[in-house]
């Protein structure tokens, strides 16, 4: 008999050798160091620059999903390494900041609203990670950077006003850390601004209009800045009561369609009828 050979398995490549995209995850580094550095600036009571890390934080959060999709670079790991940057960017950063700042005078009740706040912006991204979105125009709960940038605004405002240990303020800060903890896990609708493409020509208007944006901020950054945070925060509650106030009644549905709303005395016949029904023996 001739021996056979046996044929070696071909070997399989290994995923742990694919590597990772390099300028996707490069930004998501710079914002997971400048969420860090917040905390530190923040340990040594500099809230007004721990405010602005963040919302540079923001500004990479930001580029580094759009600079993927415009690359072609998206990946799982890029997906879970963006998460947990947020987790601990505008999630835990943010709370620390304003714990170490104001609410820290609160006793348990200020870290307790930390906590439920740096838990909401956990559980707010492993929704956004599970769940399809219905609408990809809207977010579905008031996404976390957008949140984390309200509260730092507000305490670099507030900070540069010298009300840091107004009781008022302090008490106020933990309602809102409250307050944005259940918007970011609620179901209001938060525009997302997935449809603005950054490929396609813009009139020259809108570059006169970034200019004199660029213009206004600088005037007084922390005040403007926390009046576009407090626009965006607003605009969800205010899309869904418009979305409430357009849904049609049940009897305006059924004209639409061409029938006739039910009136109380078909409404009481068809509960005869389905008692009756419901009465037999199958």
């Amino acid at each position: 008999m001739v021996p056979v050979k046996k044929r070696r398995p071909r070997r399989l490549a290994r995923s742990s050798k694919r590597g990772i995209y390099i300028l996707p995850n490069l930004l998501t580094t710079g914002a997971l160091f400048f969420g860090f550095f917040a905390i530190i600036q923040a340990s040594y009571g500099r809230f007004d620059i721990s405010a602005i890390a963040v919302l540079i934080a923001m500004v990479l959060d930001g580029l580094d999903g759009r600079v993927a999709r415009l690359t072609n670079t998206t990946s799982e790991f890029g997906k879970a390494y963006d998460s947990l940057s947020d987790v601990i960017c505008f999630g835990l950063t943010p709370a620390l900041v304003l714990f170490e700042w104001s609410i820290a005078s609160l006793g348990k009740i200020g870290w307790l609203c930390a906590f439920v706040y740096v838990a909401a912006t956990a559980l707010r991204l492993a929704r956004f990670n599970t769940h399809v979105s219905k609408d990809p125009g809207y977010f579905q709960g008031m996404p976390c950077p957008p949140a984390a940038g309200f509260l730092v605004t507000w305490m670099w405002v507030m900070h540069n006003a010298g009300l840091a240990d107004n009781f008022t303020v302090t008490v106020l800060t933990a309602l809102i850390v409250a307050t944005l903890a259940f918007a970011m896990v609620s179901n209001i609708p938060y525009l997302s601004f997935k449809n603005v493409d950054l490929k396609g020509r813009i009139p020259f208007v809108a570059t006169v209009a970034m200019v004199l944006a660029i213009v206004l901020i600088s005037v007084d950054p922390p005040r403007i800045l926390f009046a576009g945070a407090l626009i965006y925060a607003l605009s969800g509650p205010a899309v869904l009561l418009k979305n409430r106030l357009k849904k049609p009644k049940l009897g305006e549905q059924l004209i639409t369609q061409g029938g006739q709303p039910p009136t109380k005395e078909s409404e009481q016949l068809s509960k005869k009828d389905s008692s009756q029904t419901g009465s037999g023996v199958s």
